[in-house]
C-alpha cells in the first residue's frame, strides 16, 4: 500500500525585476536539509547556492528560469518563500556601538522591499557613438566554476564580464554572450580609466533588499539600522 501523497498550499510571488508572477510551493524538509548543510561549511558561496537551489525547488512555473533572475531578485524570492513557509514574524537582535547595548527587533518579511540605486544608468558610453549596456550580475554565478574558483580582483573582473550586456558601435550592436570571456577581459583592460570608473560605480551600486529599523538607545540618540542582505535579516535555519 502506498503512502498517502502530502497536499500543500501555493503562494504567487511577483518578480520585482521583470514584474512577472510565479507559483511556488512552500520549504519543505528536504530544503531545510540543503540549508543546514551550507550553514554547516561555513562558506557563503555554499549557503547563497543552496539559496538559489531551494527557490528553484519550489517553483511550480514551466517557464520559471532562476539563472536569468538577478540576484536581488533571488534574494527576495528567497524572503518571500521563507515567510511562506515558516512564518513572516522573525527577530533579529543587533549591538549600539555608542551605549555598547544589544537591541532586540521584530521584523515583518512581508515589508521587505527592494532598493533601487538612484542615478546610476546602465548604458555607459565610452565614445559618442559606441559604449556598452550593463546588466545586474544573475543567479547563474552561483554554478559558474571559473568565477566560483576566482579571487580578489579577478572575481570583480569576471564579474563585470558577466555584467556586460552589449557592446555598441555606431548601429552595431554586440550581445556579449556571443563573445569568449578572454575576448571581453580585453575589452576591458582597454577601456579608459574614466568609463571604467562608470563600470565600477554601476557594479557598487545595485539593488538590494531593504528593511529599516528606527529605535532611540539607552543615551537618547535616534538611530537607524538598514538590512540589507539575507545575513542581515536571519542566520538560513
Amino acid at each position: 500500500m502506498a503512502l498517502p501523497k502530502i497536499s500543500y498550499p501555493t503562494i504567487t510571488i511577483v518578480n520585482p525585476a521583470d514584474k512577472k508572477s510565479y507559483q511556488f510551493r512552500p520549504m519543505l524538509v528536504k530544503e531545510e536539509k540543503l540549508l543546514l548543510m551550507a550553514k554547516q561549511s561555513d562558506d557563503q558561496t555554499d549557503i547563497l547556492a543552496a539559496v538559489k537551489q531551494v527557490v528553484n525547488n519550489c517553483s511550480l512555473d514551466s517557464t520559471f528560469d532562476i539563472d536569468k533572475l538577478p540576484l536581488y531578485a533571488l534574494e527576495y524570492f528567497f524572503i518571500r518563500l521563507r515567510g511562506f513557509s515558516v512564518g513572516d514574524e522573525i527577530k533579529v537582535s543587533y549591538r549600539d556601538l555608542e551605549d555598547n547595548k544589544i537591541y532586540d527587533f521584530d521584523v515583518d518579511l512581508k515589508k521587505v522591499e527592494i532598493k533601487y540605486p538612484e542615478n546610476v544608468d546602465n548604458k555607459i558610453a565610452i565614445t559618442d557613438k559606441s559604449g556598452i549596456v550593463m546588466r545586474y550580475p544573475s543567479a547563474s554565478i552561483y554554478s559558474d566554476k571559473v568565477f566560483l574558483n576566482s579571487e580578489g580582483d579577478e572575481s570583480f573582473y569576471r564579474l563585470i564580464v558577466r555584467c556586460i550586456d552589449q557592446i555598441y558601435d555606431g548601429e552595431a550592436v554586440f550581445e556579449g554572450s556571443e563573445f569568449t570571456e578572454d575576448d571581453i577581459l580585453e575589452f576591458i583592460e582597454l577601456m579608459d580609466i574614466k568609463t571604467f570608473e562608470k563600470v565600477r560605480e554601476f557594479m557598487s551600486n545595485l539593488p538590494t533588499l531593504y528593511y529599516k529599523l528606527d529605535y532611540k538607545n539607552e543615551m537618547g540618540k535616534d538611530k537607524k539600522i538598514e538590512l540589507t542582505t539575507l545575513s542581515d535579516f536571519f542566520t538560513l535555519r
